[in-house]
C-alpha cells in the first residue's frame, strides 16, 4: 500500500475525523426532517467515496451490520439516490451516486405533487369550493401545489442553465 492511501485506497489527504463528522452532522439534518437516519449516513458514506462501494465496503466505514445497510440502500435505490452495479464474477454489488442526484430526487420527481393535486382537486370538489371555509382551505393547498409544480419545472430549467454554465458533469437530469 502506498504511503499516499489509506486503509481503504482513498487519498491520504483526506480528514477521516472531519469526513466521519460531516458523514454524521449530514445525516442527523437529514434525520431531523424525517429521512432514514441509517440511510443518509449510507448516502453520505457513497458520497464521500471516490468510487462505488460494495455494502460491506460500506457497514465497515460506518462501523454497522450489512443487514443495516442492506435497508438503507434498498430505500435510496428506490428514491433513485444511489445506483446498484453488479460486480462482474461475483455475486456482490456496488453502489454509487448517480449523476446529479439532488436535481433527479427534487425536480425530476414530482410524481407526487401531481398526486396531492389530483386528491386535492376532488376535496374542493367535495367541499363546494371555495364556498366554505374547509373548501378554501383545501382549494388553498391544491393551488399552492400547483404553484410548487411550475416552480420546479422553472427551477429545473434554471438549474441545467447554471449547471452548463459552469461546466459541472454531463447533461443534468439524464
Amino acid at each position: 500500500m502506498s504511503t499516499e492511501e489509506t486503509t481503504m485506497g482513498e487519498p491520504a489527504h483526506r480528514d477521516e475525523e472531519e469526513l466521519h463528522l460531516f458523514i454524521e452532522r449530514m445525516a442527523m439534518a437529514f434525520a431531523d426532517v424525517g429521512f432514514p437516519r441509517m440511510a443518509a449516513r449510507v448516502l453520505f458514506t457513497v458520497m464521500s467515496a471516490d468510487d462505488p462501494l460494495t455494502a460491506g465496503e460500506i457497514a465497515e466505514r460506518l462501523g454497522v451490520s450489512a443487514a443495516a445497510v442492506s435497508g438503507a440502500v434498498r430505500h435510496l435505490t428506490q428514491f433513485a439516490m444511489l445506483v446498484r452495479e453488479p460486480v462482474k464474477g461475483s455475486r456482490r454489488d456496488r453502489y454509487r451516486m448517480p449523476d446529479n442526484p439532488w436535481y433527479e430526487v427534487t425536480i425530476t420527481k414530482t410524481t407526487f405533487y401531481r398526486n396531492f393535486i389530483d386528491i386535492a382537486g376532488r376535496g374542493v370538489r367535495a367541499l363546494d369550493g371555495r364556498n366554505t371555509p374547509a373548501g378554501e382551505r383545501v382549494t388553498e393547498m391544491r393551488d399552492f401545489f400547483v404553484f410548487v409544480q411550475e416552480e420546479l419545472e422553472s427551477l429545473g430549467d434554471r438549474w441545467r442553465a447554471r449547471r452548463a454554465a459552469t461546466g459541472h458533469g454531463g447533461p443534468a437530469g439524464g
